[in-house]
């Protein structure tokens, strides 16, 4: 009995018995009820079936062919001819991901706000600002004959899915209240280019350190914007691969895992292409054909970001009202660009703006006009030789087809069953001769302009090196004797030097292993500020009890970035600290300016060389920086130190950009909120907008032994059963065997000729 007041008196009460187990199940049948009801609404806002994955259909092919899908869904495609193969590669792809795809060429072009509203009014400034529409048109008309049938194949498929499923569209085409327009070769362009943006934009870096340098103090600033990590080796990018002699089978192995932002559907679409002169396997860009990172029966290749920088900011001397601009002394006009865009429920909204020789008059900032000058605009910056790579049969075929290639810059990784291993960077990067393209440039000098672009063959290249390995992570590629200017957006060495580590540890590798490389946590950057703080404290012996117990836990900590752990925030705090004093001490506008992908190299140099320009006492400068980081966590996580949850600060969540938006459910098909472990510095790179986007691993003993998934579900049909069935795998670091000779079929779609 218990006693209670009731109604001013005392009173016995006798005590609420609550079955806890009968409560959980009240509550899951709850949830489960309104789920049923919630996507039972789904269908009634717009039911479709799901296209068909068995059975039969007549398609205009030249013959029978079969698209097998796997227990993952992913489609096996076999043709009688490569053009019927990537003819169902659209097919199968709109099949999945139509919207996606949709979504993607009207983002590129600068069209969303014509199904979404104004809310998207400035993003579709943005690309009829670099004029995508405009530039992959112009491509389109330039194609050669061979890569315009390839992407024409893949258009008829595209167009094939879309004329026979009218009624049967993607849940996100009658939320929205509009259909798909067909499908074009310039479409493809324009996805093509998405990405091309994606991996390039580096004019706002451009701006920012012009900025700083500007009205800060010049050699403090300098000091932030380290031009190489000093650490580099050769070559660059995410990537890596062994020979036989490091593996248990004797043959290579290949690991591919691009970090990119975070989509929901996946970036990448896993197919497998069979035909005359073609078997290749892997994954491929929803709205282009062809795989981009895989493997055929002979050779492996994966794929990552160069970074080099192939955009010019140029400020122009130009009439606003008449176009008219100096170049070398001459008045030129520039050209007059004006289109409406289509806005839902709501007037079009004229968008006009001048070109000039650079390119695009972009933005006006502090009375100067920014004209942009970006490889993919130039008349001669688009080719499509993937078909060409699919069919490689070595590496001279392999790297025919890449000089073909013309961006957006890449280091491609190689192997072959012969036992060859190798590398190559990729595109069409500008020769500078008097800048090195970091800052914006007088435009009507003259003396600014691209030289054309470096030969492929002196691009660099790496082929059986002897040590047996060649590893990539963003890290500049280019050996400072190189004969050409080198700018970009290069990463810290951090990443390369784990991967290289860990590969150099031992011998025997399999391509399980790999695994457990690509999802490692470790970041040599937070181990190393770990211990100067350490080392700072046990010099000054502050008299600061409260910096003690942070201390301790960072003298204890093995560098691992995991979630569920105080050190990682600490040291990521602490960072943070850091970085933001060494800013304040070099000028006096906003912190957030200063975004840099060598900042945490910056920050090491300047702790390391106890260099007094920025930091007057190093030792101190970490001391108050650490102070400052635990006021800082304790708001977010508490009082307890060591009850810290680095992942809490990790957290990841992605969003269906339509679907989620539904009341009640929307949530249901969204991915998390979950803790990530990882940072910029470990070789499983995470933040809240980007991270692996796939992992993939070829074994070049036994091709069926290879390994690949994506990060959610090949399907972008929220109600497929493959919408996201691979995420907990992903989630986890563990991945699928990838079917080549031998396929096990779930379903069968059988294409006959009409």
């Amino acid at each position: 009995m218990v006693l209670k007041r009731r109604y001013g008196r005392i009173v016995a009460v006798r005590p609420l018995k609550v079955d806890f187990g009968k409560a959980l199940k009240f509550i899951n049948l709850s949830i489960a009820v309104l789920l049923v009801l919630g996507i039972g609404g789904v269908y009634w806002l717009g039911f479709r079936p799901l296209p068909k994955t068995s059975g039969q259909i007549a398609a205009p092919i030249s013959a029978q062919a079969t698209v097998e899908r796997d227990a993952l869904g992913v489609p096996h495609i076999s043709a009688a001819q490569w053009e019927d193969a990537i003819f169902l590669q659209g097919y199968v792809t709109a099949q999945d991901r139509l919207w996606q795809m949709d979504a993607l060429r009207r983002l590129a072009a600068g069209e969303l706000s014509e199904v979404l509203g104004a809310s998207t009014l400035e993003l579709d400034r943005d690309a009829r600002r670099l004029r995508l529409r405009r530039i992959a048109e112009q491509h389109a008309q330039s194609l050669r004959p061979d890569d315009r049938a390839v992407l024409a194949a893949y258009t008829r498929g595209v167009n094939h899915f879309i004329e026979t499923h009218r009624g049967a569209l993607p849940l996100e085409f009658t939320l929205l209240g509009y259909g798909p327009k067909p499908w074009t070769i310039t479409d493809s362009i324009l996805c093509g280019l998405e990405m091309y943006r994606n991996l390039t934009t580096t004019w706002r870096d451009d701006l920012r350190k012009a900025l700083m340098l500007s009205t800060g103090d010049r050699a403090k600033v300098s000091l932030l914007f380290p031009a190489r990590a000093g650490t580099e080796f050769q070559p660059g990018s995410n990537a890596w691969v062994v020979s036989g002699r490091l593996t248990a089978s004797g043959k290579p192995i290949l690991a591919n895992d691009p970090h990119l932002d975070w989509s929901l559907p996946a970036t990448w679409y896993q197919v497998h292409l069979k035909a005359a002169g073609l078997n290749v396997t892997g994954v491929s860009l929803p709205g282009l054909p062809c795989v981009i990172i895989g493997h055929n029966a002979r050779i492996a290749w994966g794929v990552t970001n160069l970074g080099f920088d192939v955009q010019d900011l140029y400020i122009e001397k130009i009439d606003p009202r008449t176009g008219s601009y100096l170049f070398r002394g001459q008045v030129e006009q520039a050209r007059s660009e004006s289109e409406w865009i289509p806005v839902k429920n709501a007037r079009s909204v004229e968008f006009r703006q001048w070109v000039t020789r650079h390119g695009p008059i972009a933005f006006s900032q502090n009375s100067h006009d920014f004209a942009l000058r970006w490889a993919a605009a130039e008349p001669d910056g688009f080719a499509f030789p993937f078909l060409e790579l699919n069919r490689a049969g070595n590496w001279t075929e392999f790297t025919a087809a890449l000089a073909r290639y013309p961006g957006p810059g890449q280091n491609f990784v190689y192997a072959d069953v012969d036992g060859n291993i190798g590398y190559h960077a990729t595109g069409r990067l500008p020769i500078r001769r008097h800048y090195d393209g970091d800052l914006p440039t007088d435009g009507s000098l003259g003396d600014f302009e691209w030289d054309g672009y470096i030969p492929f063959d002196q691009l660099p290249v790496s082929y059986n090196p002897p040590r047996g390995w060649i590893v990539t992570a963003n890290q500049n590629p280019f050996p400072e004797d190189y004969p050409y200017r080198v700018n970009g957006d290069f990463a810290a060495p951090y990443r390369s030097t784990e991967i290289r580590d860990r590969l150099t540890s031992r011998v025997g590798w399999k391509p399980g292993d790999m695994l457990a490389v690509q999802k490692d946590v470790y970041s040599s950057f937070g181990n190393h500020l770990a211990h100067a703080i350490v080392s700072a404290y046990d010099l000054v012996k502050p008299a600061k009890p409260e910096l003690q117990q942070a201390v301790e836990l960072l003298r204890l900590w093995d560098g691992q970035m995991e979630k569920q752990t105080p050190a990682p925030l600490l040291v990521t705090l602490t960072y943070e600290e850091l970085r933001k004093r060494a800013v304040k001490a070099a000028w006096s506008g906003p912190i957030s300016i200063y975004q840099f992908a060598l900042a945490p190299v910056a920050i090491q140099n300047i702790i390391d060389s106890r260099n007094r320009l920025l930091f007057r006492d190093t030792n101190q400068a970490l001391l108050d920086s650490l102070a400052a980081a635990i006021e800082e966590g304790r708001r977010t996580q508490g009082s307890n130190v060591a009850r810290w949850n680095f992942g809490q600060s990790n957290l990841l969540t992605i969003k269906h950009p339509v679907v989620s938006r539904l009341p009640l459910i929307g949530p249901y098909f969204n991915i998390g909120p979950v803790e990530m472990s990882g940072s910029s510095t470990t070789i499983k790179q995470t933040s809240a907008s980007l991270g692996p986007s796939m992992r993939f691993v070829a074994d070049l003993a036994d091709w069926d032994g290879s390994l690949n998934n994506i990060d959610i579900g090949q399907s972008g049909q929220i109600l497929s059963r493959h919408y996201r069935d691979q995420w907990n795998a992903y989630y986890a670091g563990r991945s699928f065997p990838m079917q080549f000779d031998k396929v096990e079929a779930k379903d069968t779609l059988t294409v006959v000729a009409k």
